[in-house]
């Protein structure tokens, strides 16, 4: 009896049927498409509606957005001009006054602007040529006169031209009280002189020359009077020039806490309260 012949079998596989890849696949894709949709539906409306704008300005239309977030369409109409969102209240800025309330302006006392004032008309011509000029804060005038029109180059002595324009400053100051200072400046070169030892002497020397002749005639009391050398400190510009070296050289006098007999108002003086 011939024997049954052997049924050929499959080999048994140990790996994932064909299907489950393409099964994890499609759930693979469902669940970012569904992740896709919760983060739509979580926007947050304000910038849903600023990015929808912007997109509609760049686009050159106005825009109408739905009520609702999330999946709303967005409605484009044709326009001629730029709609430009408008401002929100969040987004307007609030402007604070830090000045404090009740300030008054800087008062400057009667006896400052009456000398001043007086100084000014009396000195005319020179104010305007440059020669000197006066200005005047809330506690003193000073009246600047530079070196060009006042000494010859290292020297002391004051030019002749100058005594009638300092006895026309007496007239003023003799009507008017209030201690007198006069300065004497320099620039920060050295001098060279067999007379003068440093800036320091050529300065105060100068400073004596003027108030010699501001008490010589007695209309003003010496002991109203000072003189300083202050040599190159306290310089109206730097030393960095020819020009601001010659702005540098000059003589100040001072007239502090004034008082004269009559008063004029502020606004009809015609100089600058230094800062």
């Amino acid at each position: 009896m011939p024997l049954p012949k052997p049924v050929a079998r499959k080999p048994k596989t140990n790996g994932s049927p064909a299907w489950i890849v393409t099964f994890a696949d499609l759930a693979t894709l469902l669940l970012t498409f569904f992740i896709l949709l919760l983060s739509f539906a979580e926007l947050d409306a304000a910038k849903y509606r600023m990015m929808a704008q912007s997109m509609a300005v760049a686009f050159g239309s106005s825009n109408v957005l739905a009520d609702g977030v999330g999946g709303s369409p967005l409605t484009m109409i044709e326009s001629d001009t730029v709609s430009l969102p408008e401002p929100t209240e969040a987004e307007t800025p609030e402007l604070i006054d830090e000045r404090a309330a009740g300030q008054a302006p800087t008062q400057v006392p009667g006896g400052v602007i009456e000398l001043a004032s007086r100084l000014i008309e009396e000195l005319e011509p020179q104010v305007r040529s440059e020669a000197l000029n006066v200005s005047y804060d809330t506690e003193q005038v000073v009246i600047r006169f530079s070196e060009e029109a006042t000494f010859r180059s290292g020297e002391a002595a004051l030019k002749p031209g100058m005594v009638p324009i300092i006895d026309r400053v007496v007239e003023v100051l003799a009507a008017c009280s209030g201690d007198v200072l006069v300065a004497g400046y320099t620039d920060d070169r050295p001098i060279v002189s067999g007379r003068y030892r440093s800036n320091w002497d050529l300065s105060a020397a100068r400073a004596v020359s003027v108030v010699h002749e501001l008490v010589m005639n007695r209309k003003l009391p010496a002991e109203r009077v000072t003189a300083a050398g202050r040599a190159e400190t306290h310089p109206l510009a730097p030393n960095d020039s020819a020009v601001n070296r010659a702005r540098n050289r000059r003589v100040e006098i001072s007239i502090r806490d004034p008082q004269c007999l009559a008063a004029m108002p502020t606004a009809e003086l015609p100089v600058e309260i230094l800062p």
